[in-house]
């Protein structure tokens, strides 16, 4: 996207430039946005089966542990006798999803970078520096700002100089090549509940606006709210507009959005893994925590948001049960709770 060197001044301060770069990822987002009308485009994925339950109990060895099963299951049961949500046919309302560790598992700059390297874009003492970067991100399992920021930093110096067109073309290969298989299966199944009700669907995230329009768009959502990098006749200048799409800017890109489609934020949903994400979560009336860091989980627990956790292994395990299934799933946490009993005799 194309802007005029006085949009990004370096001394704007720090809430300006979130609303910049709010207003200027909703901008992009609107423009490339698929249509209810439009067809589904090449490429989009097909819905993969949600992960059955019961989980692993061979992953349940702690007290935490089985209490994180144990709140996925009550919320699960309660939601039985709650109201249809997404409610169908509610034009008014749309979903915001995060996209590292929410919809995909790990950041999408890092796959970017992996599939950049590929191609020769930089050497090999960057790609040490991308694969250290993904490699803590997947660890620590939260989004630290300064990680971000100099994963960030680094993309920008690699694409400086290229044109617009050549990215949107090689991020298609790269989707294929490292992000088709990391999508997590229980987040695209809301993501395809807001859609057959007749919702928009929008990616939220920090990762170039062009990235995660080709994800939005392989997996057949409408549109997504990204970082803008400045771009002069097509050809990137290696400079933001704003800043980048984190944090507040992510709430004010969907308070822009919201704006300009009309939509009522209160009917709106939002799901995010991170802490990070508490102010966009907060505009809307369906906050969702997905795989959520330990601060967003007590956030979450502390103002009654829906949580969900599709990861596997000793920090979480897979909550996402059908509400349907709600007396089946109290019985297999019931069978958890008495397994872990029995391994600690």
């Amino acid at each position: 996207m194309a802007a005029p060197g006085w949009l990004t001044p370096r001394r704007r301060s720090a809430t300006a430039r979130s609303v910049l770069a709010g207003e200027a990822s909703a901008e992009a987002a609107r423009k490339t946005a698929l249509t209810a009308a439009d067809p589904a485009p090449p490429g989009t994925e097909a819905l993969p089966d949600a992960a059955p339950y019961p989980a692993d109990l061979d992953s349940i060895d702690t007290a935490d542990a089985l209490d994180e099963v144990l709140d996925g299951l009550a919320e699960e049961a309660a939601e039985s006798d709650e109201p249809e949500f997404p409610v169908p046919g509610d034009d008014l309302a749309a979903a915001f999803f995060d996209l590292d560790n929410t919809v995909m598992q790990g950041a999408a700059i890092f796959h970017f970078g992996r599939g950049l390297y590929k191609r020769e874009f930089f050497r090999r003492r960057e790609l040490a520096r991308f694969a250290w970067q993904q490699a803590w991100f997947r660890l620590a399992g939260v989004e630290d700002p300064d990680h971000m920021q100099d994963a960030r930093d680094s993309a920008l110096s690699i694409v400086k100089g290229h044109k617009v067109s050549e990215l949107m073309a090689i991020g298609e290969e790269i989707y294929d090549e490292y992000m088709a298989e990391r999508i997590w299966p229980g987040t695209r199944a809301l993501a395809q509940a807001h859609l057959d009700a007749g919702q928009k669907v929008w990616l939220v995230t920090a990762a170039p606006v062009e990235t995660a329009t080709i994800i939005a768009r392989r997996l057949g959502l409408t549109g997504a709210l990204g970082t803008v990098a400045e771009s002069v006749d097509g050809v990137y200048t290696g400079r933001l507009v704003g800043e980048p799409l984190h944090g507040p800017a992510k709430a004010e890109a969907v308070r822009a959005l919201a704006a300009a489609e009309d939509l009522d934020l209160a009917r709106c949903a939002a799901y995010s893994d991170s802490h990070n994400d508490i102010p966009m979560l907060s505009l809307v009336g369906h906050p969702y925590a997905i795989n959520p860091d330990t601060k967003l989980r007590k956030h979450a627990r502390a103002n009654d948001w829906r949580l969900r956790d599709y990861r596997t292994g000793r920090k979480a395990v897979k909550v996402g049960v059908p509400a349907a299934a709600g007396v089946g799933a109290i019985a297999g946490g019931t069978a958890a709770a008495i397994a872990l009993h029995r391994r600690r005799k």
